[in-house]
C-alpha cells in the first residue's frame, strides 16, 4: 500500500461510449499496483461496467484478508437537468445538463443509485439521460454526491459569474446531502503538445471560490482527475478516439482537446498537484472509508405467474408438471431406440398432424 492515502472518485472506463479509453480490468490494476485501497467508477450517465467492475473486484479479493481487500466505489457521473428532467424546450444535443459525481456508500445507496439512473434513461432521456433535483432529493439516501468537473453545475455558475447562485446550489445540495457532499478540486495543468491549455486556468478560478465556499459553509473538499485512460502514454490513443467520437479529423485544427492529464496518477502524483491541499486528498479517504462493501448479486427474478384452477394447488401442479416430464423423457427414450428410417417416419408424420391441425383451425375461424 502506498502511504499516501488518496483514493479516485472520478474515473471513466470505456463504458463511457466514445469517452473512456480504459478497460475496467486496466483500471483496477494499476490502482492496486500503485498501492491503493480502493477506487470509483463513474461512467458519463450509466452504470454498463458496474458488474464488470464488481465481479473483477470480487475475483482479485479472492483468498484476501478482510483488511487488504481492494475495495470497489459503485458510482454514475449523472447528468442533471437544470429544472425538470422532463423539460425538452429549448433543448439541443448539445445540452447534457450539468455533471454530477453520485457514489453509492452501502446496498441501500446502490440500489437508489440504481433507481435514478434507470429513470435517467426512461423518462429523463433527451439525447442524454438526465435526472433532476427533484429525484436526487428523493432518493438521496446512503449516497455521497460530489460537485464534479468544469461541467459540473456550481463550477458553470462560477465560470459565468454567478456567485450568489452557486452558492445558493451548494447549500441546497448540503442541505440535502449533509456531510456526504463534497466539492470537487481539480488541477489539469498541462504542457504537452495538442492539448487543452484552457482548463487549467478555468479549474483555478473555480477552484478558489470552492475553497472559499467550503470554508464558509464548513463543507469538505476533495482532489479528483477526470480519469478517462490508464497510463500517461495512453494519452495519443484518446486523443484519436475523441475524433471518432466528434467525428472530426485528426488534423483540423478547431477540434475537441483534452488536457492530456487525464491519466490515473499514483497518489505520489496526485500528492504533488495538490501539496498545498493535504486535506483534499485526506478527504478522499474518508469517502472511500464510508463506503462499505456489499454484494450487488441475487438470486433470478422470476415473473410470477397464476396457476390454473384445474391444476388445484402450487404442488399439485409441480406434481403434474414432472408426470408430464417423465413421459416425455420416457417418449424420447423409445424414440431413440428406433431405427432411424422409422424414426424419421413418424416425425414427418407428426409433422403432417400439426399441419393438419393448423388449417383446420384457421378455416374454422373464417367460417366464425
Amino acid at each position: 500500500m502506498s502511504d499516501i492515502k488518496f483514493t479516485h472518485l472520478h474515473v471513466h472506463s470505456q463504458y463511457s461510449l466514445l469517452d473512456g479509453k480504459a478497460s475496467v480490468p486496466e483500471l483496477v490494476d494499476k490502482a492496486i499496483a500503485d498501492g491503493m485501497r480502493g477506487i470509483a467508477l463513474t461512467d458519463h450517465g450509466n452504470m454498463f461496467g458496474i458488474k464488470e467492475f464488481f465481479n473483477y473486484v470480487e475475483k482479485v479479493n479472492g483468498g484476501k484478508e478482510e483488511s487488504e481487500k481492494f475495495k470497489p466505489i459503485l458510482g454514475c457521473e449523472m447528468y442533471v437537468a437544470p429544472e425538470s428532467l422532463l423539460d425538452r424546450k429549448g433543448k439541443d444535443k448539445k445540452d447534457r445538463g450539468y455533471h454530477l459525481i453520485v457514489l453509492a456508500k452501502n446496498n441501500r445507496g446502490y440500489h437508489n443509485l440504481v433507481k435514478l439512473v434507470s429513470k435517467a434513461w426512461t423518462d429523463g432521456f433527451y439525447y442524454h439521460p438526465r435526472t433532476d433535483r427533484k429525484e436526487l432529493a428523493e432518493h438521496h439516501e446512503g449516497l455521497i454526491v460530489c460537485s464534479a468537473c468544469l461541467g459540473g453545475e456550481v463550477p458553470q455558475m462560477i465560470m459565468q459569474e454567478k456567485l450568489k447562485e452557486a452558492e445558493e446550489r451548494i447549500l441546497w445540495y448540503k442541505e440535502i446531502f449533509g456531510e456526504d457532499y463534497y466539492l470537487e478540486l481539480q488541477r489539469h495543468q498541462t504542457f504537452k503538445e495538442n492539448a487543452n491549455y484552457e482548463v487549467y486556468p478555468a479549474q483555478q478560478k473555480v477552484n478558489a471560490v470552492l475553497m472559499e465556499m467550503a470554508k464558509k459553509h464548513n463543507i469538505k473538499v476533495i482532489a479528483t482527475n477526470d480519469v478517462h485512460f490508464a497510463y500517461e502514454n495512453d494519452a495519443e490513443a484518446h486523443d484519436r478516439l475523441i475524433c471518432v467520437s466528434t467525428q472530426v479529423k485528426f488534423s483540423d485544427s478547431k477540434r475537441m482537446h483534452y488536457t492530456k492529464q487525464e491519466w490515473l496518477k499514483t497518489p505520489e502524483e496526485m500528492a504533488e498537484i495538490f501539496k498545498d491541499v493535504p486535506e483534499a486528498l485526506a478527504n478522499t479517504q474518508e469517502i472511500l472509508d464510508k463506503v462499505e462493501f456489499y454484494s450487488i448479486n441475487h438470486a433470478p427474478i422470476m415473473p410470477f405467474f397464476e396457476i390454473p384452477k384445474e391444476f388445484g394447488t402450487e404442488e399439485e401442479y409441480r406434481a403434474y408438471r414432472r408426470g408430464v416430464d417423465k413421459e416425455n423423457r420416457t417418449t424420447r427414450g423409445l424414440r431413440q431406440a428406433l431405427p432411424h428410417q422409422v424414426r424419421g417416419r413418424l416425425s414427418r408424420q407428426a409433422h403432417l398432424r400439426r399441419r393438419e391441425e393448423t388449417l383446420r383451425r384457421s378455416y374454422s375461424s373464417r367460417r366464425l
